[in-house]
This record gives structure tokens, C-alpha cells and sequence, in this order.
């Protein structure tokens, strides 16, 4: 049974049509606040578009149809349903501009992880000169890159949807791929397809939808992943090129819905249980005084001293597999754990880099995937460590189904939680973390929608992986992507892109058939330093905004979700809703979700924040 309609969404981020002779196609999907969705009839939505440039009419299978009456151009294609509208770009006709053609490669430079190489120039390659990046993989068994750098970022006009490389193979099987920033200055990697050919071939590789245009391109690299590969090598690269669309009118950033796992104000200490969840930590023991240890010892600490119940590593702890690096995570959390803490360790794909297999982490940690309970929670904790659960181990989904099913039974358990390191779905546009297998992507979700569906007990999956938190629900199973604790993150705060470690509380004395309530996300962010900005004096009856802001690793960032904070203040401060202040008690309200801080009557106030163990306050002065 579905809910009522909460939001839609197209089934596309954009369309675009090379030419006049061709066409696109998309649809319209409905939400309703637990994740259920269903079909949107293209009878029930009205479109707003550009009807020079484009006809738009209903199609095949519940899907619109746009074929182009202009020869070149943009639109936006507006559409809504019931009172909510989503928008997304329709372009026509592609222009592929040449964005580098190597005149000046003598200037490129070279760089790489974990093999060694060079770059020089070529005086004949696909077009005048070229570049050589040749490489030796031979030197380690866990990914090895080389990199080749221009003399500065190649900028790069316009908005462009793919980017091309003309790429000199020989056939070993090297991946490839550049990688962007964008005018936020978030990195991104785009990966093209090996190199399976001899010769020239033209590669091309997608833009992402999220990215902030204009972007720049700062390498290209090839990337050999497999540990039984090994080889030296030699690629020649020419010609890079931009498909460059018309111009076209950036859609509004749709708004953001806050998950209710999320905790927004407050904490989860007040659950009847907690646990706690870290991740992508991605030390070596080749350098055990690195920032990323260091990180990883102040995570444990930060979780230590909230004295959660138990721990979960969520996988990518360490950044290699050899015996060396997991002999060093273990003295790490025998040092700061002290044997004080119980912790469960999931393996995540850095478990396997260099050895290629699950051997070490298992002589030191024990069984990959495993099943306990906690009072009336079970967990089932899942090796996706290469990429998919199946290629992992496929008893362990044969562990699952059993788990879930006498789950089922048990009337001592009153819901479930999975744990794996690959989410099913990636939140980000460009979705290069999400399981490889889709099939099973989605019989991981069926399985666990089911589960919740058929018995009225809770049902919740926990991944990581990604490098940003975030929050979603699918078929009424709220779904959680734990962000990095030491490496960098993957998106900008606003997507979640931050550090930090999130605690869970648990009160199995909520009804789960609701979805509800049972399972509550407190997001601590890692706090470098804390700020709180309040104006000193307001007048009564007028408002006045509050901001919060928080460093990590010398950037400033606004203290907003997916973080959770908690807000509170002297006994004439009401926190929340404005309407359900009491005008003789209290001298002003603030609302965290809105920011917005409401005068009522003269007097002072004090207003506090606390964000993961870091506190803050300001007093206001409320004149008649």
C-alpha cells in the first residue's frame, strides 16, 4: 500500500539528443515518505518546456517521448504532479571540442601509486604530437595508478556531458580514467573502459550530474586493480575532447528531505541501546604515523568516550590487505580500545587490496560475515569485499535468507539490521560504489522490504563505501550510508561529504511495523573547532537567524544536515516550533530546523550548541 505522494522525480537526470533525427525518452516516479514508489501516468503530470525546441508527447510503456523541432538548443522540462514538480535539462545537438591536443606535452608531468613510470612527448600520434605515459605495474600486488598531469588544469567551457581521450592501446587491460574538479572544488574520478585494443580507439567517459559546473581537468590515469596482474606498460594519449551541449539554464537544486533517522536536535542518548558505526579510516602500515591514523585513533577515542554498547568497522579500515597493515589495525584498537570496547569488523574492498583475497583479514579479525544478537536486535554482518556479496561468498546470502527468516519466528527478536560495506544504491550521481551486481542489489532490498512487510518487525541497512552520509528509505527499510573517519570525503558537506563517525540508538519498545522510530541516527561530524553566531541584541516581535559552523581539517563548513547538533538554552529559551512557546515563560524560541530565532518579550537569554561532544553558547539580549 502505498502513501500518500511526497515528492516525484524524473527516471533521468537529463536528456540529450545528438541530433535532429534523434530522440530521448523518460519518466516520472512517485514517492511517498517511506520510499515506496510507483508509476507516475504521463495523464497525471503536466510539462512545461520549450514547445519550439522540443514536442514532448506520451510514449511506450508509461514513459514521455521528446523529439526535437529545432535543430540545436536547450530547455528546461518542468514537471508536476499534484502540487510537486521536478525539472531537469533536455538538450539538442552536441558540439565535441578539442580541449587538449598535446603541443605542449613536453611540459605534462608524471606521477603515480604504488608503481613507477614516466611521460614524454611523441612527435606522431593520432593528430601532430602526443603523449607517451608508460608505467611499471610489476612493483606491488594492490591497485597501482599512473597518473599524467597537464602543465595546469585543462578549463573547460560550457557544461560538457562526456569527455574523450583518442588512447594508443596495446592491449594489456589497463583501466582508464579522468579525473575533474568542479567549481566547488570537489574532485571527481570518471572511469572509461580498459584497454582491450590495439591501435587507436576513441574513449569516452560521462560527467556526472552533480557536478558544479565549470569543471577542469586535472589527469588522466590508467589503473590496474588485480593483484595477479603484473606487467609493464605503455599507453599513447592525443586529443582530448569535451561534448559540449547548447547552453543550458542549470535546474534548481532539488530540495533536500531530511530522513527521519536522521537525528536533526538532540541526541540518541536517550535510546534504550546504542551502538556505533565507523568506516574508510584507509591507514598502511607502511606509514603508521600518517593524518590517517591519526584520524582513525581520535575516531575510536570520540567513540569510546560516548560508551556506546558496541562498535561496528564497516569496512576499509585499513587502505591494504598484507598481514602487516592488520597487525597494525589491531594495535591500534587494542590501544585505544583497550578491550573496554566490543567491536565487529566488516571487511570492505581495501580488505583485499594487495593480496586478493580475504586470508589475511581472516587470520586476524576471524570470519568475514557472521550473525549475532543484541538485545532483540539481530545483526547480520555481509563480505562485499570484491564488489558484489555473491563473488564474496555465496553462502553468506544463504546465511541472510536463513537469518531473516528465523528472525521471522523468533518472537525475542524484534528487528534486524545489515550490515555490508557496498550500499545497494550509491546517493551520489555518478554511482561508482554501489554494488556491482544489480540483481542482487535488489534482492537485498526484497528480501529485507519483505521481511518488514510480512512480520511487523523493523528491518535497517547499514553500508559505507560512498564517502558521505546519507540517510534514505526504500519499500519502508530505512537505508544508511556511514560516511569516511579518515579519508577524504567523496561530496561537498552539502551531499554529506564530511568526517566523522555516527552513534545509533536502538528502543526496541517502538512499534516497527510504522517504520518509525525504532532506530534513531545521531551524524557526528569530526569538530576541529565549533563557532556560534548570535546576534547580541533583537528587538521583541522581530527574528533574527542563527548559524553554526564547524572546521575539519581547515575548512569551514555550516553546521546543517545531514550533521546532527544539540540545541538548548536557559529555561526561557524555547527550542522548536515558535507556536508552542509560552509568552510568559519564555523571552525567545529558536528553531534549529529553520535557524530562525523569535523575540518575545525583554529580557536575556542564553542559546547552546553541542555538536558530537563540542559545545558552544551566546547570550541575547531581547530589548522592548
Amino acid at each position: 500500500m502505498l502513501g500518500p505522494l511526497t515528492r516525484i522525480g524524473a527516471t533521468v537526470d537529463r536528456v540529450t539528443i545528438p541530433d535532429q533525427k534523434g530522440g530521448g525518452a523518460f519518466g516520472v516516479v512517485g514517492f511517498d515518505e517511506d520510499g515506496f514508489t510507483a508509476p507516475i501516468e504521463p495523464s497525471d503530470a503536466e510539462l512545461t518546456y520549450d514547445t519550439a525546441l522540443l514536442d514532448i508527447k506520451p510514449g511506450e510503456d508509461g514513459l514521455f517521448t521528446a523529439t526535437p523541432r529545432g535543430s540545436t538548443g536547450s530547455t528546461l522540462v518542468t514537471v508536476e504532479v499534484k502540487g510537486h514538480t521536478t525539472v531537469f535539462p533536455v538538450s539538442v545537438g552536441l558540439e565535441e571540442k578539442t580541449i587538449a591536443d598535446f603541443d605542449d606535452a613536453d611540459r605534462w608531468r608524471f606521477g603515480t601509486a604504488r608503481g613507477s613510470g614516466k611521460v614524454e612527448p611523441v612527435a606522431e600520434g593520432h593528430t601532430g604530437r602526443a603523449l607517451r605515459l608508460s608505467y611499471d605495474f610489476t612493483q606491488s600486488t594492490a591497485t597501482r595508478t599512473a597518473y599524467a598531469y597537464p602543465p595546469a588544469p585543462i578549463e573547460i567551457p560550457g557544461q560538457p556531458l562526456a569527455l574523450g581521450a583518442w588512447v594508443h592501446g596495446d592491449e594489456k587491460g589497463e583501466w582508464t580514467a579522468f579525473t575533474i574538479t568542479d567549481a566547488n572544488g570537489q574532485s571527481y574520478s570518471l572511469y572509461g573502459p580498459y584497454i582491450t585494443w590495439k591501435g587507436w580507439r576513441q574513449i569516452e567517459m560521462q560527467v556526472p550530474a552533480s557536478v558544479a559546473y565549470p569543471i577542469k581537468v586535472t589527469r588522466f590515469y590508467t589503473i590496474e586493480t588485480s593483484a595477479n596482474r603484473q606487467y609493464t606498460g605503455e599507453v599513447l594519449i592525443d586529443d582530448f575532447t569535451a561534448e559540449v551541449p547548447p547552453p543550458a539554464q542549470t535546474p534548481p537544486a532539488p530540495e533536500r528531505v531530511p530522513d527521519p533517522l536522521v537525528i536533526q536536535d538532540g541526541t540518541a542518548d536517550g535510546s534504550p541501546w546504542r551502538f556505533a558505526v565507523l568506516s574508510d579510516a584507509q591507514f598502511v602500515a607502511a606509514d603508521p604515523d600518517s593524518e590517517f591514523v591519526r584520524q582513525a585513533r581520535r575516531t575510536l577515542r570520540e567513540v569510546l568516550a560516548a560508551k556506546p554498547d558496541f562498535l561496528v568497522i564497516n569496512g576499509d579500515f585499513v587502505d591494504t590487505g598484507y598481514e602487516a597493515d592488520f597487525a597494525l589495525a589491531k594495535k591500534i584498537l587494542d590501544e585505544e580500545l583497550g578491550g573496554r570496547l566490543p567491536y565487529y569488523y566488516v571487511p570492505g574492498n581495501h580488505e583485499i587490496y594487495g593480496p586478493g583475497d580475504i586470508g589475511n583479514f581472516r587470520k586476524a579479525f576471524g570470519e568475514p560475515s557472521r550473525t549475532f544478537d543484541h538485545k532483540g536486535t539481530r545483526f547480520v554482518l555481509l563480505d562485499s569485499s570484491t564488489g558484489t556479496y555473491r563473488t564474496s561468498s555465496y553462502a553468506q546470502l544463504t546465511m541472510l535468507r536463513d537469518a531473516l527468516d528465523g528472525a521471522a519466528r523468533d518472537r525475542s527478536v524484534r528487528s534486524v539490521m545489515v550490515f555490508g560495506h557496498h550500499p545497494a544504491r550509491d546517493p551520489l550521481p555518478s554511482k561508482n560504489s554501489q554494488l556491482a551486481d544489480r540483481k542482487e542489489a535488489a534482492l537485498l532490498e526484497k528480501w529485507t522490504a519483505d521481511f518488514r512487510a510480512r512480520t511487523g518487525k523493523g528491518a535497517a541497512v547499514v553500508n559505507a563505501h560512498v564517502g558521505v552520509f546519507h540517510a534514505s528509505r526504500v519499500d519502508g527499510v530505512p537505508t544508511f550510508v556511514n560516511g569516511n573517519s579518515g579519508k577524504n570525503p567523496s561530496g561537498s558537506p552539502a551531499d554529506g561529504g564530511f568526517t566523522g563517525w555516527t552513534m545509533f540508538g536502538v528502543d526496541p519498545r517502538v512499534n516497527t511495523r510504522g517504520g518509525d522510530g525504532w532506530l534513531r541516527a545521531e551524524v557526528r561530524p569530526h569538530v576541529d573547532e565549533l563557532s556560534l553566531t548570535v546576534p547580541e541584541r533583537v528587538k521583541a516581535g522581530t527574528t533574527a537567524h542563527v548559524t553554526a559552523t564547524l572546521r575539519q581539517d581547515g575548512e569551514d563548513m555550516p553546521l546543517a544536515y545531514p550533521m546532527s547538533a544539540d540545541w538548548s538554552g536557559s529555561p526561557n529559551v524555547h527550542i522548536g516550533d515558535a507556536r508552542r512557546a509560552l509568552p510568559w515563560l519564555h523571552t525567545v524560541t529558536f528553531d534549529p530546523a529553520t535557524g530562525r530565532l523569535t523575540a518575545l518579550r525583554p529580557g536575556k537569554a542564553t542559546l547552546s550548541v553541542t555538536v558530537n561532544g563540542v559545545r558552544r553558547q551566546a547570550t541575547i539580549t531581547v530589548t522592548g
